[in-house]
């Protein structure tokens, strides 16, 4: 069976907004700080109301862009145990630590001990008495008693959403009131992972890539259906494609017309856009009052997708290609990072979790790698491996 492609998709999506919207109609919930109401939809079997934007805090160090996309009507905040080496969540339980609890929601991640990057298996050395702890760590630095979503943490694997040790592990967390709902955030083979995710009965949400450079959106949006039909929630990530279309940054992605084409898809609860500046607030907040696609949008997403852009799919097309055994998908994580987000600390640390050195491709003469994406693989895991050669105080 033939799926719609990207542009296909957005083509349809010329009928309007409202033809996925009436088959999903959002709920519509009191107005905040303005007379506009605010869009929110429902997060699966949880119940959870939540816009359909919300906050997500990877990259903010200033307790200020909280506090803004707080007093603006956010109400679901999404972290990571890995974040700026916790920093991150230890901001999210100062912000947070006088604020009524039922306020907003917050999710954090753990990644499980043992993952082997290469494979996206998680090695004999899982203790889950080590991965309750890291998650025990994460409630201290959020100052909180329990989290309304835990994630198990860069999913790519069947093998992984199932693994009986890891779900006892989160099951019991949510058995014992620490953790409200469990869920799974992937990046690649996204597919294999949405289906794995919805046949175990266990999990309750899972945190997707999804946006509108990817070519094998309409295979995840399948999965996604499918899953939400037995209760699943989604959250998307990663809406903006990288933020640029190229690494010299004179082709930005339209963030709004990004996070619109995202939610055209019924299964999507809510977006988790980064937010690094004030301005990033106030611009992708109006997408919760109004997630029409205007026809100059249409046009502009449509033209984007004649480049290669910065994102990748995570569809595993390259797995095994390269002679040397690297996790190219990751690599080309590290590289959005860095050329699309300008977040060298986060680039730096997927590069040393690997164990990427300076001249990872070095004595390889002829890559074999070939991308769905048509990246220029051997080019970019060159250059982004020259961060490994930069001194830590200069990585900011």
């Amino acid at each position: 069976m033939r799926y719609f492609g990207r542009r296909d998709f957005l083509k349809s999506s010329i009928l309007g907004a409202s033809g996925l919207a009436m088959a999903n109609r959002p709920a519509v919930a009191g107005s905040i700080g303005t007379d506009r109401p605010v869009i929110t939809r429902t997060l699966g079997k949880t119940g959870l109301e939540l816009p359909v934007i919300s906050m997500g805090v990877m990259n903010a160090d200033n307790p200020g862009l909280l506090r803004l996309a707080y007093e603006k009507g956010i109400k679901h905040f999404d972290s990571a145990h890995s974040y700026q080496g916790g920093n991150n969540e230890k901001m999210c339980g100062e912000f947070f630590r006088n604020k009524p609890r039922d306020s907003y929601v917050i999710s954090t991640k753990v990644l499980p001990p043992g993952l082997d990057w290469a494979t996206g298996q998680i090695g004999n050395e899982f203790a889950a008495e080590t991965y309750i702890s890291m998650f025990e760590t994460s409630l201290k630095r959020l100052q909180i008693d329990y989290v309304d979503i835990f994630y198990q943490h860069v999913v790519s694997r069947e093998e992984s959403v199932l693994r009986d040790d890891v779900l006892g592990a989160m099951q019991k967390m949510k058995d014992q009131g620490k953790a409200r709902f469990i869920g799974v955030s992937t990046h690649n083979n996204q597919e294999e992972v949405i289906r794995a995710a919805t046949r175990s009965n266990i999990y309750d949400v899972v945190l997707v890539g999804y946006n509108f450079m990817q070519d094998n959106h309409a295979e995840i949006s399948r999965a996604m259906a499918e899953g939400a039909a037995a209760g699943m929630g989604y959250i998307g990530m990663k809406t903006m494609a990288g933020g640029f279309l190229d690494e010299e940054k004179t082709k930005p992605v339209n963030p709004v017309a990004a996070l619109k084409w995202v939610l055209q898809d019924p299964s999507i609860c809510t977006c988790i856009p980064g937010f690094t500046a004030y301005d990033h607030i106030e611009t992708d907040l109006e997408v919760m009052y109004d997630i029409t696609l205007t026809p100059g949008e249409k046009s502009e997403l449509v033209g984007g997708q004649e480049y290669a852009g910065l994102f990748c799919q995570g569809c595993n097309a390259c797995e095994k290609q390269c002679s040397r055994g690297y996790p190219v998908p990751d690599l080309m994580r590290s590289y959005m990072y860095a050329y699309g987000y300008s977040d060298l600390k986060k680039a730096r640390q997927v590069l040393e979790t690997r164990g990427i050195d300076v001249n990872p491709c070095e004595g390889c003469f002829s890559c074999n790698v070939k991308c769905a994406r048509n990246f220029p693989v051997s080019d970019r895991i060159s250059k982004i491996a020259r961060l490994m050669a930069v001194p830590d105080d200069f990585i900011v």
